[in-house]
């Protein structure tokens, strides 16, 4: 039986080091350029798949050579792949991403053959979603694909995380079927319709209005605050670590979450999981580089 699903976005991390951002027509020399495995969704699928769960993946890549890493990828973490369309004609998702000295990046990403996922792709993998204990999602995919996987998850009696990354509009029908929505302090204020210099606290508040069960908001080396309607904030700090990069924390985190929730950890349990995992990942390079195994967050947690 799978544990963990995820409705997974996938994309070739093209990754280029430069000191700083680089301005609207300015050109700078990078140190450096690699080729990783990334997309959001993928990246949740190892961190969780590293973290002893069962994972499965429903996706769509193209056949091409970014396709086929991706596959490599999930066979070698030991991901279903059996609910992956490879599709002639069109590209694999691609991401092009600027690291900077500071640890911190931007990002653009190109969805490729990830754009066409769609209702009927959740619908082909009913039984794995029926049966699973976490299905996970992003915004990098369809909303239409995810609402689908969820509604059938829900019914399964699967619990639902929605890491809501890039920030769009969501609707009520979806926020409805979101048990742990995880945004980072900017999804949220977009997410919630509120101004820049709004509290986080008033934020969550107002996506729990709207039918979200519970909201996790990750907040980088400051850590993680939960909120759950009718109960006070439950935060949890962030721990000191040596950043090489910060690609891939949310997803660790959202895999990491999921893979504990799946072993059924209590929420604010899972989270100081997450919270942990998540720290870990930046002292590695690229999106899964230093994603961790269950054994090094054990330690880092007895610390």
């Amino acid at each position: 039986m799978i544990d963990v699903v995820s409705v997974a976005s996938w994309n070739a991390d093209l990754v280029s080091r430069v000191p700083r951002p680089i301005a609207r027509g300015e050109t700078l020399l990078a140190t450096s350029f690699e080729i990783s495995p990334g997309g959001k969704g993928s990246n949740a699928a190892v961190a969780a798949a590293r973290q002893g769960a069962r994972v499965g993946v429903i996706a769509r890549v193209g056949r091409d050579d970014f396709g086929r890493m991706a596959l490599a990828l999930w066979h070698a973490e030991g991901i279903d792949t059996q609910h992956v369309e490879p599709v002639e004609g069109e590209r694999s998702g691609v991401a092009q991403i600027h690291v900077y000295d500071d640890g911190d990046n931007t990002i653009s990403v190109f969805p490729g053959a990830g754009a066409g996922l769609a209702a009927r792709h959740a619908q082909a993998a009913r039984e794995m979603l029926a049966s699973c204990r976490v299905a996970i999602a992003s915004c990098e995919v369809p909303l239409v694909a995810t609402l689908e996987a969820f509604r059938i998850a829900r019914a399964g009696g699967a619990l639902t995380v929605l890491n809501p990354a890039p920030a769009c509009g969501l609707p009520d029908e979806l926020l409805n079927r979101v048990d742990v929505l995880t945004p980072n302090e900017s999804e949220l204020r977009l997410l919630a319709g509120t101004a820049a210099d709004a509290t986080i606290d008033a934020a969550a508040q107002s996506l729990l209005a709207r039918g979200v069960k519970s909201v996790l908001v990750t907040l980088g080396a400051a850590g993680c605050t939960l909120y759950r309607a009718g109960e006070p904030p439950h935060r949890l700090p962030g721990w000191r670590m040596t950043v090489v990069d910060t690609i891939g924390a949310g997803d660790t985190f959202t895999g990491a979450l999921a893979a504990a929730l799946a072993r059924a950890a209590p929420l604010p349990e899972a989270m100081r999981w997450a919270n942990a995992a998540a720290a870990l990942s930046v002292t590695g390079r690229g999106a899964i580089g230093g994603m961790p195994s269950r054994p090094q967050v054990e330690a880092l947690l007895a610390e």
